[in-house]
């Protein structure tokens, strides 16, 4: 079963979070690793197929060629499939689809954008305890994988708590909380004060999440809030090396790695290109010639020209030619 005390975290990013990028948090040391949000609608239109030639599980939408997720042995007891619904038989569905190739179920709770709250899925469950509780019981009671959720502050510091211990008493393995509430932009700063009410006020651990953007802030939250585990999201879509104890490798480098590992895995040539889009923004500018030109890449032949990776990716695409021939 998944510890959850004294863990490094990836939080679930959408486009980001993608089989590469959670192995190269991991590589860094990232103990457990998020996948980006896939909604339960998505899900129950696919079916589970064993890839070969890439040594992956790839869960694919039917009669079609679309790896909705994709994961590998690798990262079976680390990797945590997060999904959006809003019903407590369709998430069952969707994650009994995915449970027996991953090492927890979590439910997002807290995403803020339209898409999600439109179909009552992420932050609009905030306002409906009930919902919550059919959505974690039922799936508490029908699998064996560790289940946990990741929740956004209420407007009142009294109110997550409640939620909270509601939550808990649903079963579940950890309580994930974002240190901000549904209205809060990314440069609001996050309440860390707010999550350590909810860490002082359950006995299962609760994962911090907002403003870790340092090695050094994994220790600061954790004293501040008294959080068991830590989690971060944009200080590891910068720069993965995060999670290193050894400090910092520099992004170019880290940049790199994460083109081998895109084309290692045959990854979403889309999620590859937003990903690298974000680091760009966040390091230089999109309008800089190294932006412009992911933003013209259309294969990974031409991401892999951009970093001087041709060779690694000729010798990737002939072995794979190799083994699709057995």
């Amino acid at each position: 079963m998944m510890d959850y005390r004294n863990k490094l975290v990836l939080a679930p990013m959408v486009r980001v979070g993608t089989l590469p990028f959670r192995l190269l948090a991991a590589q860094y040391g990232a103990d457990i690793t998020y996948g980006e949000e896939i909604i339960d609608h998505k899900i129950i239109k696919c079916e589970r197929r064993v890839n070969d030639v890439l040594g992956t599980t790839d869960i694919v939408e039917k009669g079609t060629d679309n790896v909705v997720f994709r994961t590998c042995p690798e990262e079976r007891n680390r990797v945590v499939f997060q999904m959006g619904t809003s019903d407590a038989m369709r998430a069952l569905k969707a994650a009994e689809i995915v449970c027996k190739d991953v090492a927890a179920v979590d439910v997002n709770m807290g995403c803020p954008k339209s898409f999600s709250i439109s179909g009552g899925m992420g932050a609009a469950l905030l306002s409906k305890p009930e919902l919550i509780h059919d959505i974690l019981t039922t799936l508490r009671r029908n699998l064996d994988v560790p289940i946990t959720c990741k929740i956004r502050l209420l407007k009142d510091p009294q109110d997550t708590v409640e939620l909270a211990r509601r939550i808990e008493m649903t079963g579940v393995s950890a309580l994930a909380v974002h240190g901000r509430k549904v209205p809060d932009r990314p440069r609001d700063p996050a309440k860390w004060n707010e999550i350590a009410d909810v860490a002082a006020a359950l006995s299962i651990p609760v994962i911090a999440n907002g403003d870790v953007f340092e090695y050094e802030d994994f220790q600061r939250i954790r004293n501040v809030t008294g959080a068991s585990s830590v989690m971060v999201a944009r200080g590891a879509m910068w720069n993965a090396s995060i999670f290193s104890s050894e400090g910092k490798t520099p992004w170019e480098d880290v940049k790199r790695e994460y083109v081998r590992k895109s084309i290692l895995w045959d990854n979403d040539i889309k999620s590859t290109k937003h990903t690298l889009k974000e680091m760009i923004t966040h390091y230089s500018s999109l309008g800089s010639p190294e932006g412009l030109a992911v933003i013209k890449s259309d294969t990974f032949a031409d991401v892999a020209k951009l970093y001087g990776e041709e060779e690694y990716y000729e010798y990737v695409s002939e072995s794979r030619r190799k083994q699709q021939m057995k």
